[in-house]
């Protein structure tokens, strides 16, 4: 147990918490712990996000596809990690993803209400949730406002941002190319243009016209950060 104490502290929604507090808190609040083998599905899209999930051992490979475009997203995420807690508030409280185990994986959650009972115990949590939301609300938000001024290559490595988690690795994108250009917004020459530039850099790896991987996310994401 104090292995997944000390996996939790790394979280950004127990950041400052000391081991010691940590246990208390677990100690008052049940939390439950699930084993998935690999290849099961841990959620579906459209399931309510009921609880919050962590991830404390293994690897899940999260899923995202268009209802009405042909475009498909995945992600992987490693242990310690929390999936997506934006969807416990808001007006839409659903998963907008499929979650499945790569490998045998541990899952640690608690509901919604207990949830609500850390953030009202203490207010170092509820500050880490607050951070948490803001950032992922401000970072979309400066990128849209100023998406005239945002080249095809930005828009695209913004998509990446905009769909993917901070720690995310091995994401994928699948696409019909009219579909993604209508997506970002921009003309196909100008889209294949940024795709060459991406690859000539090493950035992404093109299987086929209609696949783009993208192992180093840290890396692409400092394209939207670049002074010309």
């Amino acid at each position: 147990m104090d292995n997944i104490f000390d996996k939790l502290l790394h979280l950004p929604l127990f950041q400052g918490v000391t081991q010691e507090r940590l246990r208390e808190v677990i100690e008052k609040i049940p939390f439950h712990f699930l084993k998935y083998k690999k290849g099961e599905r841990i959620l579906d899209s459209g399931d309510p996000c009921t609880h919050v999930r962590f991830v404390v051992s293994g690897r899940v490979r999260l899923e995202y596809e268009s209802r009405v475009l042909k475009f498909k997203l995945s992600q992987e995420l490693s242990s310690p990690e929390v999936i997506s807690p934006d969807y416990l508030f808001g007006l839409d409280t659903s998963y907008p993803f499929s979650v499945y185990a790569i490998e045998e994986c541990g899952i640690l959650q608690l509901t919604k209400q207990d949830y609500m009972s850390i953030l009202q115990s203490d207010n170092v949590f509820l500050f880490n949730i607050l951070n948490y939301l803001s950032r992922n609300s401000q970072n979309l938000k400066s990128q849209l406002l100023n998406i005239e001024q945002v080249s095809v290559l930005e828009r695209i490595v913004l998509l990446v941002a905009t769909f993917t988690s901070q720690r995310s690795e091995n994401i994928k994108m699948s696409f019909r190319q009219r579909d993604i250009c209508r997506l970002i917004g921009a003309w196909r020459p100008a889209f294949q243009s940024a795709v060459e530039w991406l690859m000539d850099e090493g950035m992404i790896v093109m299987p086929d016209n209609n696949t783009m991987c993208i192992n180093d996310r840290r890396q692409i994401l400092s394209l939207l950060n670049r002074k010309d």
